[in-house]
């Protein structure tokens, strides 16, 4: 009844996303493989050397289980052992141009079958947006289109959705935030199912329509060997937030997931550095003003 409709959009939203980064691109296109395991199949699709993107990703995946993973029951002890099924749209994309931001996205759907009782199921995702050279404006464009997907269900899920991504993407061995936030929920079913299925989709739907201006407006921005350098090294903390904090990579090895699908959010290149400290006063000193939690549209706007 649940899984039928929304494996449909999630299908849909799969095709909607490439073939719109595909046209932004103007030179690459994804590579599609479609695998099979022994909890379900997927569709992994990536764009690799692109003119725009070094790498995108975007995974397709409906996996069954005959136990939740200890990452899904954390927060639901009640469903420990219970069989599940879990599907979803997950998409990383980083660019070439250290002026694009990196970005993420996400939609998914659980539902668990518990030996007494009725299915429960629930929703989660979001999107959020890492920049290595922040424009203001950019970040306005970001969270006004959240904002404004948000509306509809309510004035007050966009400030709540918008605090659970500042906490979530949050590098607690760093003490700073991933990048500039976004939206980010998890165990939603406050609604009935249809309202939830419609917000899910305006989160997908909605993020091509916050991502894509930006790339447009600084793919063309010239940058040299220093900048290149910065995003290498600032591409560490993407990795080290996926390896040590995420509990979407948590859950699906842990369920015995598919591995290359699950870590194809990993940066194509990427360095680190010991003890790097970028020059006082420089533009890669300068992002450090927007890696902590702020009311962007109260600030800036």
């Amino acid at each position: 009844m649940y899984t039928e409709s929304v494996i449909s959009f999630l299908q849909s939203l799969q095709n909607q996303i490439c073939n719109a980064l595909q046209a932004e691109d103007g030179r690459s296109v994804f590579e599609e493989d479609r695998w099979q395991s022994k909890l379900g199949s997927g569709v992994s699709r990536v764009l690799k050397n692109g003119a725009v993107f070094e790498q995108a990703g975007v995974n397709f995946s409906h996996v069954k289980g005959e136990e939740m993973p200890a990452s899904a029951t954390a927060h639901r002890p009640e469903l420990a052992g219970a069989r599940f099924e879990a599907m979803g749209v997950s998409l990383v994309i980083h660019p070439r141009n250290p002026y694009v931001p990196t970005s993420h996205a996400n939609v998914r759907f659980f539902i668990a079958y518990p030996e007494e009782g009725n299915p429960v199921w629930w929703f989660g995702g979001g999107f959020d947006l890492t920049p290595f050279y922040p424009f203001e404006e950019d970040i306005v464009h970001w969270h006004t289109a959240a904002r404004d997907l948000c509306l509809p269900f309510g004035e007050e899920v966009y400030p709540r959705y918008k605090k659970w991504c500042d906490d979530y993407f949050y590098l607690k061995h760093r003490n700073e935030t991933r990048g500039v936030g976004g939206l980010f929920f998890d165990d939603l079913n406050d609604w009935d199912f249809e309202t939830c299925l419609n917000f899910i989709r305006a989160v997908g739907e909605g993020y091509t329509q916050a991502y894509l201006p930006i790339v447009a407006k600084r793919k063309h921005t010239v940058y040299g060997e220093r900048e290149r350098d910065f995003q290498l090294y600032r591409r560490g903390r993407y990795v080290e937030f996926n390896l040590v904090w995420d509990r979407g990579t948590l859950f699906g090895l842990q369920s015995g997931g598919r591995t290359e699908s699950i870590l194809m959010s990993m940066p194509p290149l990427v360095r680190f550095e010991y003890r790097y400290e970028p020059q006082a006063g420089s533009a890669e000193a300068r992002l450090n003003e927007f890696l902590q939690p702020r009311d962007w549209l109260a600030e800036l706007a």
